[in-house]
């Protein structure tokens, strides 16, 4: 699927304990940036051991604890595919593989409602016979031989990954093969003896973002400083990566520099020169066969006409390429309607839209007349996402839909009708009976109508006394969406508590322009939707300030951050997961310079005076009362600098707040690396709210 953010979220390495000691020593908690420095453990080791022994001794932990770990673990899971060559492909984690295997079987199997599977690599094995944390990061493979893959492997489940070229037949890695050391790496095949590469190759190779600088092609039995630089960017640009159409007939390969996180510039590469494909800088551009495909995050007034924004164009690729601009417009959006992504199957573009926030499916296919369009039915109250089996080869695509009392299906389903097998379906890992969903509007400040989901009994009082999560993101054009989450239900709605779903501005709820409304120096409308949501659900006593938590990861938890120091008395709980908080410093730190498009420069004054009215750390005041604070974060983690939570916490901690602090040694940006680490992670969130809240 292609979603339409650049391709620059992969591995960042950790911060340089060096770069940090010289940075701005006005800051007292500067030495908790230096992520294994001894004193600096010593603290985490310390807020661990408070935080394990609040939550973890509390009478509900252990049974809350293991019920999550049999819902991670079920053997009842979606399994999700991809084929390669003539097989599909899993990567799978239980109770008996916590690191998990990468595994195999038939379409003929996998339709069978027990399919027999190959083990391909058994990353426990892997990691005991060379004693390393090993964590799956997934596999870029030879299409359409289906025979060799390029492996990465993350030390304790970070962004940096260890490239390995794998054989599917002897099912083994390949002793001379293709192999690149620990590093933020890029990798696409040209073909079974060459690679698109960016990583790290040494010196003024990278970014100041920590992403790839420098692509370069690399020829198999040549040491990897003997290939060839195909392009370099700007050490200001966000990444550059390389990408291939391994399709039969259209093979052909591509750069990608992003100058900044939203902006990108695409090249064909040619056997004597690169050519620079002319579109907007914001836009998206893919190619499938002999078309091109253009996603717009702002309006293109061309050749006469005007496309607008969140329209997806297409039009032949060597028409494009000689200049012409008479698109067909595969789907433009309206007020309520927006594009999520697209697939490619062998004849036709499958769609992905959000209709007032649920999902609808679109099928477009070319003809000699034109594109036809056809909607597909799926249901109308939830999400509605696809994955293509074999797009170079067949129309056949997995379906999954699901709500949020609706147990997550699994569907094989083809282009060009609605028939299709049900494969699987979650088990009702909680009781829905009597459990309802609604939808509501909050006002924000500006008088921007916000869109929110509410799930709760329906005969519940509405008193406000009712214990109520209100989860958000508002970021980077990421949409949240009405899904079935064994853990919200099993842990919190099960429990009697109310669940609350956020559609604030900075998502991609409304497309791009909803994005744009919380870029920068409008962010604070992301803030104060979110409060509006809030302020709607006490004033329609669904609950009160003492019994209203909220919670965010990433950047829903500099979200959360920002709105408890802007209105502390509104919330009794906040739980801030893998967060930003430091916005003076977050360029400075890991990947947070990629960032910039979203937030701003805090090194520009005109820039920093917005940032600086809602950076959660700097805003922070000694001596008001702030709810119950619960930070989680991960050692590992190589993208969101752990020192944020780390130095927000020991801030509130010094002025007597009621914060409780965990970090994870592994895990990454999400927090854990295997399935008991998740349960153990979920099991202490909600004993926090539980104990806060109830």
């Amino acid at each position: 699927m292609h979603k339409f953010v650049p391709a620059v979220l992969f591995a960042c390495g950790l911060c340089s304990p060096l770069a940090v000691a010289a940075a701005d020593t006005a800051d007292p908690r500067l030495w908790l940036e230096n992520v294994d420095a001894k004193d600096a453990l010593a603290w985490v080791g310390a807020r661990n051991s408070e935080s394990t022994a609040a939550l973890e001794s509390r009478p509900d932990y252990a049974a809350r604890r293991q019920q999550l770990a049999d819902i991670f673990n079920s053997k009842q899971r979606l399994v999700h595919v991809g084929q390669i060559g003539d097989r599909l492909y899993n990567f799978w984690q239980d109770a008996e593989h916590p690191r998990g295997v990468w595994r195999r079987t038939t379409l003929a199997e996998y339709r069978k409602a027990q399919p027999v599977w190959e083990t391909v690599l058994d990353l426990d094995a892997l990691g005991r016979s060379e004693n390393a944390p090993w964590v799956w990061k997934g596999a870029q493979c030879l299409q359409p031989a289906g025979d060799r893959c390029l492996v990465s492997l993350s030390r304790g489940g970070g962004d940096a990954v260890e490239v390995r070229e794998f054989d599917l037949a002897s099912k083994a890695f390949v002793a001379d093969g293709f192999k690149l050391t620990e590093a933020k790496s890029r990798v696409e095949w040209i073909d079974r003896d060459s690679l698109l590469v960016g990583t790290d190759f040494g010196a003024d190779s990278l970014t100041d973002s920590g992403y790839p600088r420098v692509l370069k092609r690399w020829k198999r039995g040549t040491p990897i400083a003997a290939a060839e630089t195909i392009y370099a960017g700007q050490k200001t640009d966000v990444s550059v990566a390389g990408w291939s159409d391994q399709t039969p007939g259209f093979e052909r390969q591509f750069v990608e520099r992003s100058p900044g996180f939203f902006t990108n510039e695409v090249f064909e590469i040619r056997p004597d020169r690169l050519i620079k494909l002319d579109k907007p800088d914001s836009a998206e551009l893919r190619v499938w066969r002999e078309h091109v495909l253009i996603s717009l995050r702002d309006d293109w007034n061309v050749a006469g006409h005007r496309y607008p924004q969140g329209a997806l164009l297409a039009m032949p690729f060597e028409q494009f390429k000689q200049g012409k601009r008479d698109f067909e417009v595969l789907f433009a959006p309206d007020a309520h309607t927006a594009l999520q992504g697209f697939v490619t199957l062998r004849h036709g573009v499958m769609l992905e839209v959000l209709d007032k926030v649920r999902g609808r499916l679109l099928e477009l296919v070319p003809g000699a007349q034109g594109w036809s369009r056809r909607t597909v039915a799926v249901p109308d109250s939830g999400t509605a996402k696809i994955a293509p089996l074999n797009p170079m080869q067949s129309d056949a695509y997995l379906l999954t839909t699901s709500d949020f009392l609706t147990p997550a299906t699994l569907w094989l389903a083809g282009l060009g009708t609605d028939k299709r097998q049900k494969l699987q379906s979650l088990p009702a890992f909680f009781a829905t009976d009597g459990l309802a969903v609604e939808q509501f509007e909050a006002v924000s400040r500006d008088g921007t109508h916000v869109p929110y989901f509410l799930v709760m009994r329906k005969d519940a009082p509405r008193d406000g006394n009712l214990a109520t999560l209100l989860y958000g993101y508002g970021g980077f054009e990421i949409a949240l969406e009405p899904g079935y989450n064994p853990a919200v239900g099993a842990e919190w709605l099960a429990r009697g508590g109310a669940y609350v779903l956020a559609n604030i501005r900075g998502g991609g709820e409304f497309g791009p322009a909803w994005h744009a409304a919380a870029l920068k120096e409008k962010r604070q409308n992301a803030y104060d939707d979110f409060i509006a949501v809030a302020e709607d659900i006490v004033r329609r006593k669904i609950t009160s300030p003492a019994h209203l938590g909220i919670m965010g990861g990433s950047n829903g938890g500099l979200l959360v951050g920002a709105v408890m120091v802007q209105r502390p008395e509104l919330f009794g709980a906040v739980v801030c997961q893998v967060p930003l908080l430091d916005m003076k410093r977050y360029h400075l730190l890991l990947a947070g310079a990629s960032w910039v498009a979203e937030y701003g420069n805090p090194d520009e004054p005109a820039e920093w005076a917005y940032i600086s009215k809602y950076s959660p750390y700097q805003n922070y005041k000694p001596g008001t009362k702030y709810p119950r604070t619960f930070f989680v974060t991960s050692t590992r983690d190589d993208r969101v600098h752990p020192g944020h939570a780390r130095k927000m916490a020991a801030q509130m901690l010094a002025d007597k707040q009621n914060v409780l602090y965990f970090e994870n040694t592994e895990g990454g940006h999400a927090g854990a690396a295997d399935n008991a680490q998740r349960a153990r992670m979920w099991a202490m969130a909600y004993e926090f709210l539980d104990m806060s809240l109830k």
